[in-house]
């Protein structure tokens, strides 16, 4: 009787628990330096953040949101990076083919906080918004580090003009 119970929690417990990571979220480790101080500030100490796939459903992300997504030079490996140009936004670039690039529709711009020390759009550009797996909300792991992860993005990483009205809060002056 007991196994029947045990048997029946099980085939009721993965399907449940597949769902539950496939469509709102995850814990994952963030592995290293690339979006230091926010992440893993402290180097001997790893940081672990919650990742809602919810919140990217519907592509409905800001600047200065935190997320992960495939990279687009290596379709086997996540990266976590900031959002800082949505499409129709002009940013400035660090280093990449051009000083200026406007965001096509349908792609973001997105760079690690650790400048020089990231590999992001500085190195592959635009990156399109279905790459886009999770947005990490929460640091949760290790206690110290408890918090959300607001979208901020500093102010020398602004666009330099934006075409969305919702986001014009944080355009640049």
């Amino acid at each position: 009787m007991k196994l029947t119970a045990f048997c029946k929690s099980i085939l009721i417990g993965i399907p449940v628990g597949i769902t539950f990571f496939d469509c709102v979220g995850y814990v994952a480790r963030v592995e290293g330096i690339s979006m230091q101080p926010t992440l893993n500030p402290d180097a001997s100490k790893t940081d672990y953040v919650f990742l809602s796939r919810w919140a990217v459903r519907n592509h409905d992300v800001e600047r200065g949101d935190i997320v992960s997504l495939i990279s687009p030079k290596d379709p086997d490996q996540k990266i976590i990076k900031r959002i800082v140009g949505l499409e129709g936004d002009v940013v400035s670039t660090l280093g990449y083919k051009t000083d200026v690039v406007r965001i096509p529709e349908g792609h973001c711009w997105v760079e690690g906080d650790h400048m020089g020390n990231s590999l992001d759009s500085n190195t592959f550009g635009p990156v399109s918004l279905g790459l886009m797996t999770a947005r990490a909300t929460y640091i949760v792991w290790p206690p110290s580090r408890w918090q959300s992860l607001p979208a901020d993005l500093p102010k020398p990483r602004r666009p330099l003009s934006s075409s969305s009205k919702r986001y014009s809060h944080l355009q640049a002056h």
